[in-house]
């Protein structure tokens, strides 16, 4: 890293800079010409916006052989997150999830996972044809969460396993939950495995000596960030951390498979400036966040029936750690599943948390939120306890449903299909995925047994209002199975 580099520098930042400053003649993409060539979308984004929205240049150097500028950056990211190297990605964490998995396995492969994984994980096993081993996470039957992995599980696996390849971890779930990762990774690294940890939700571990270890401070391989979540980047952008175990050079070769040739400079900025931010004032940043919610925290749980549940959780194996970040909010006492808290907020009090499921909501709490938005978030929240209460004793507990894996999910997806009536597809095998969005944790994927208890959950979540996607028939009256 050359001596002017600093965190205090922002080196993409300053070459768009240097390139406003140059007043260049574009005839070069992309077509709108700094907005002059579409007036409506110039007034609606703002001029500053499209006059940096600009194509790959040698100022400004090229995301897919970074020599420059964008090397630069990322040598930065690469030290303020305490890894090796560090890939600007542009595609959201979801391609740096499936870059992560396509450079530790390939056909045939295997790869110890916890079965409650983003879509992406499995999604990148059906682009390379890689096998999972799941370690069913244990459920926590009040609560209805799925927890984090157990290392005796884990152990298990690996003793079933030997021959895999890689471990994936999350780091943490959507849920604020936190695995033995320091142990996990020990176990793996010990059996040549490496690791991979998807940490969509843990950015902010790398700022802050009170949270959760993170991924590359517990020696795993790869991690991909999602710095539009909780680091203050432009929605899409992210990024992946290799340790130093990992061969850069092949790793940026497999992100150049699917990730785009026309980078964006405007997500690219924001990863440069946020890197930076945090850099600065990460810790600073994050005890406002972490105080934002332990009042939020002791407010809600004051109002009665709502649990917002934290640390005390910890049980030392399948809940090793917590997010204290995390505003999660266990609503069945209320008669109410997550989902139906989550619409009643939105359609009612004009407040859009994260996500619901049948029976948390997830509100997500960052540097951006003051005092009266928690404080707004809970008088609302009072009042639809107040004003819609229903009987519990009939809701369903039920929340993670222990798969029967037939095939893999690359086999099944392209495997001869057929179309059936979503009730009589109990005891086939799913071609496709369902899933309700957000959380993006598929109920099925390819290759996996139906059964009635998961056609029980699926009609029991629609029915609450949860978007169910995934499967080719968007009205989910027809599921595809293997032929």
């Amino acid at each position: 890293m050359g001596r002017y580099l600093t965190q205090e520098s922002a080196p993409i930042l300053e070459a768009l800079e240097r390139m406003k400053r140059a007043r260049l003649v574009p005839f070069d993409v992309p077509g709108h010409k700094r907005g002059r060539g579409n007036p409506e979308l110039r007034d609606f984004l703002g001029e500053k916006c499209l006059d940096v929205d600009v194509n790959s240049m040698k100022m400004l150097d090229n995301l897919c052989h970074p020599v420059s500028v964008i090397r630069d950056a990322e040598t930065l990211a690469a030290e303020a997150f305490g890894a090796a190297h560090a890939f600007f990605m542009v595609g959201g964490t979801t391609s740096a999830v499936q870059a992560m998995v396509l450079t530790a396995v390939g056909r045939g492969d295997k790869i110890i996972m916890p079965r409650n994984v983003h879509r992406s994980a499995i999604n990148a096993l059906i682009l390379c044809g890689a096998v999972p081993v799941y370690v069913n996470p244990q459920m926590d039957h009040t609560l209805g969460i799925s927890l984090g992995m157990r290392v005796e599980e884990v152990k298990d696996a690996i003793r079933r396993h030997p021959d895999a390849k890689a471990v994936l971890v999350n780091n943490p779930t959507y849920y604020g939950i936190c695995s033995n990762l320091r142990e996990i990774v020990a176990l793996a690294h010990a059996h040549g495995m490496m690791v991979l940890a998807d940490e969509a939700h843990g950015t902010h571990f790398y700022f802050h000596d009170k949270l959760p270890v993170s991924a590359m401070a517990a020696g795993a391989d790869m991690a991909s960030i999602s710095m539009h979540k909780s680091g203050g980047s432009l929605t899409q952008s992210s990024m992946l951390l290799c340790g130093p175990n990992v061969n850069a050079g092949y790793v940026h070769q497999v992100i150049n498979i699917t990730q785009t040739t026309s980078g964006s400079y405007l997500l690219l900025s924001s990863l440069d400036i946020s890197r930076r931010n945090l850099a600065l004032h990460g810790q600073e940043i994050f005890d406002k966040v972490i105080g934002l919610v332990e009042y939020a925290r002791d407010e809600i749980n004051a109002i009665g029936d709502y649990y917002a549940y934290s640390r005390e959780l910890i049980n030392g194996d399948s809940i090793y750690d917590f997010d204290t970040t995390k505003l999660s909010i266990f609503t069945r006492p209320t008669g109410l599943a997550g989902i139906e808290v989550y619409d009643l907020l939105r359609d009612e009090y004009d407040i859009q948390t994260e996500f619901g499921d049948i029976a948390n909501l997830l509100a997500y709490v960052s540097v951006g939120d003051r005092p009266k938005d928690i404080e707004r978030l809970v008088a609302a929240l009072a009042e639809i306890r107040r004003n819609y209460r229903k009987d519990s004793s009939k809701m369903l507990k039920a929340e993670y449903i222990e798969p029967e894996v037939v095939y893999g999910p690359q086999e099944a997806f392209y495997a001869e299909k057929e179309s059936l009536p979503i009730e009589s597809t109990s005891g086939r095998v799913c071609s496709e995925f369902v899933m309700c969005y957000p959380p993006g944790i598929p109920i099925l994927a390819p290759g996996e047994r139906i059964t009635d208890e998961i056609l029980t959950y699926i009609r029991y979540a629609r029915k609450k209002g949860c978007q169910m996607t995934g499967p080719e028939d968007m009205t989910l009256a027809r599921l595809n199975v293997v032929k």
